[in-house]
């Protein structure tokens, strides 16, 4: 199943908080997007693996995402090393996707920076024909996408690209809502988190007006690039 973008994350919600309106809005103009998870959250304070396995599914769907895959890496302790990365390069070669998000290059969750390694690597020596990977007992074919952007995540970075997410923000912030066990919820008795502050959920939407702000439009997702972009012309340039 080819894939135009495949999103890696750290742990499941990382999509959802970065670059869901991202993915969504390629999905409205007929992109096929899809997610591989590397851990399940497992160190997570609130709610269980088995629960963010669920809440996982459910937002891929508000989304419409064509596959979602959790590879199992554990939480907090994977490593960006040869064992890691032919997992991530089976992912790649699996979907061969045109464009790859990753996670955020440094931020306040060490996984993150990590994982942002891990995909880098792992998008670079997928295209190494001297790289053998299988896949259900079949060779992979090598594969490079053509780019991996960056999300941004909790820090604040400036953003090298930010696509105008105006019309997929309402989908995007339910996608956020089916991970129900970990975001602000009156009614819970779990421990309040980081992320379950009602304060949390303000700097989500205020991020996002912000660099819509940017660019012109009501709401934007920003990510860094380690690669200058380029266009074929300036007038795809808004």
């Amino acid at each position: 199943m080819k894939l135009d973008i495949l999103a890696l994350a750290a742990h499941p919600d990382d999509v959802e908080l970065s670059c869901a309106g991202t993915l969504i809005k390629a999905i409205q103009s007929g992109k096929r997007a899809g997610v591989v998870d590397f851990t399940q959250g497992e160190l997570g304070t609130r709610g269980t693996p088995q629960i963010r396995l669920s809440e996982a599914q459910a937002a891929g769907e508000i989304m419409g995402l064509s596959a979602r895959e959790n590879l199992g890496f554990r939480d907090g302790f994977f490593k960006n090393d040869e064992e890691h990365q032919l997992e991530v390069i089976k992912m790649i070669r699996k979907y061969q996707p045109e464009i790859v998000l990753a996670n955020a290059i440094k931020d306040r969750h060490s996984d993150h920076g990590r994982a942002s390694e891990l995909a880098r690597e792992a998008c670079f020596l997928s295209g190494l024909a001297m790289i053998k990977t299988e896949l259900n007992g079949e060779e992979q074919k090598p594969w490079r996408p053509k780019t991996v952007y960056h999300y941004i995540q909790s820090i604040p970075h400036n953003p090298d690209v930010i696509v105008d997410v105006s019309s997929a923000w309402d989908t995007k912030i339910k996608a956020v809502k089916a991970f129900k066990s970990q975001f602000f919820d009156p009614e819970s008795k779990e421990p309040q988190t980081y992320i379950s502050s009602p304060e949390f959920w303000q700097m989500i939407e205020s991020r996002g007006i912000h660099y819509g702000h940017e660019i012109g439009v009501k709401y934007g997702e920003g990510f860094t690039v380690e690669r200058t972009p380029g266009v074929s012309t300036i007038f795809d340039l808004i």
